[in-house]
């Protein structure tokens, strides 16, 4: 019988609440208020959606950077918690002050520091997931973190959606009362595990910590053993699928306006991807102990493959509404699984160092989706040749993942033989 969710999951589970509210935030309603700003200003669409795509691309280098370094530091000893939550308030802070009128560069901007906050604090959280459960439970308590975040999401976008679309205030004040809601929403969700939270698996700190957490940092993957060849591998798959799913959540809202649709059509349709998201999400964290994770992320990178290559002659609304719905059914599994995936091939302690550097991998590869996009889509003058690099990215990945997956059975099968033969030659 499984058990119930501990205290401790539960508030893990619901930073994943608080911090999906702006994840959807920043889909939806942010870009589309950038495109109002940048509109007033006299920017046309395909340079609105290029700027955009710049602009997220330039986030994700700059967490590649960050993340590994600073998740190093946080397996030192009592640092997770404090750097975790110091991340977590400045992008709280930011997403209030996006409600402050200012120029659509200015705005840029400060999205960006927001976006790099939040990024950071979540390679905090997710190295937090070894610490508040065990190996045998992290599936499961992944693909819930994913699943509450979703439908919990909803809750202050559709006060969003109804300020937004539903009443007579004008944009100029119903976005900025959103992104108000929205940061007070985030902050609500993070005090809990912040409290509750204390650092189980760690490294005893050492004179001179800064410069020691950097020599752990570039010794990761020296051939000294202890870098096995499957984690590298599942890091490059990850790099690859991972990219492009990233890269659709980024310019998902972007890329609906600029083929014409309507705000409301594209908001409600996204509304419907967390709906579909939340069940989806859950069946994966059921089906992971009768099917193993590998081949359940091995489906999902397929059905994202499809996805990609439907959207690419994507031009009708009930389109967009078709691919809302598929991305949905497989993007919480991809997420989650992935993350309990590195999770369970990791060293414990080091679990900051390694979600950092699966980071560099992770967001920093959406620098090339976003980066390809919006290059392809300023060449071409069209948004639907943009995807075509994405759907690419999709099968890379899949082939690299499969090979990965196999080689890390063969390590795990290996290590389980080296342990027993002691005992079977005493």
């Amino acid at each position: 019988m499984k058990k119930k969710f501990t205290g401790l999951e539960k508030k893990w589970i619901l930073y994943d609440v608080g911090n999906s509210a702006f994840t959807l935030l920043a889909s939806t309603v942010i870009p589309i208020y950038f495109n109002y700003i940048a509109g007033s200003n006299g920017i046309n669409e395909t340079d609105a959606v290029a700027f955009w795509g710049y602009a997220a691309s330039f986030v994700t280098l700059i967490v590649a950077i960050l993340g590994p370094i600073l998740g190093t530091f946080a397996d030192y000893n009592g640092w997770k918690r404090p750097m975790f939550f110091g991340a977590a308030i400045i992008g709280v802070l930011g997403c209030a002050a996006l409600s402050v009128p200012m120029q659509w560069t200015l705005f840029l901007a400060l999205y960006v520091i927001v976006k790099i906050a939040y990024s950071t604090s979540l390679v905090f959280y997710d190295s937090m997931l070894t610490d508040i459960t065990d190996k045998s439970r992290m599936d499961n308590v992944s693909s819930n973190g994913y699943a509450w975040g979703y439908i919990g999401s909803c809750i202050p976008f559709i006060i969003s959606i109804v300020l937004i679309n539903f009443t007579s205030l004008p944009t100029s004040v119903s976005m900025p009362v959103a992104f108000s809601l929205n940061a007070v929403w985030w902050l609500g969700m993070t005090i809990p595990i912040f409290k509750s939270y204390r650092q189980i698996h760690y490294v005893e700190r050492r004179p001179h910590a800064v410069r020691e957490g950097f020599k752990r940092l570039f010794s990761v993957f020296r051939p000294d053993g202890t870098a096995k060849k499957g984690r590298l591998l599942f890091l490059i798959a990850f790099f690859l699928y991972i990219d492009g799913v990233y890269t659709i959540i980024d310019m998902a809202t972007t890329f609906g306006a600029a083929l014409g649709f309507e705000t409301e059509q594209l908001l409600l349709a996204l509304l419907l991807t967390q709906i579909i998201a939340f069940p989806s999400a859950i069946l994966f964290g059921f089906l992971s102990p009768k099917v193993s994770n590998d081949k359940l992320i091995i489906v999902c990178i397929c059905a994202y493959t499809a996805v990609a290559i439907f959207a690419i002659q994507m031009s009708e609304v009930w389109e967009f509404w078709l691919l809302a719905v598929c991305v949905g059914l497989f993007q919480g599994g991809i997420q989650a699984l992935s993350r309990s995936y590195f999770a369970k091939i990791i060293p414990l302690e080091k679990s900051g160092e390694y979600f950092g550097i699966m980071d560099i991998f992770g967001k920093g590869a959406a620098f090339f989706g976003t980066m390809l996009v919006s290059i392809v889509t300023q060449a071409t003058d069209s948004v639907n040749m943009g995807v075509i690099p994405i759907a690419c990215l999709f099968a890379a990945g899949l082939v690299v993942f499969i090979f990965a997956s196999r080689t890390i059975k063969k390590e795990q099968k290996l290590m389980l033989t080296e342990t027993t033969l002691p005992a079977a030659e005493e």
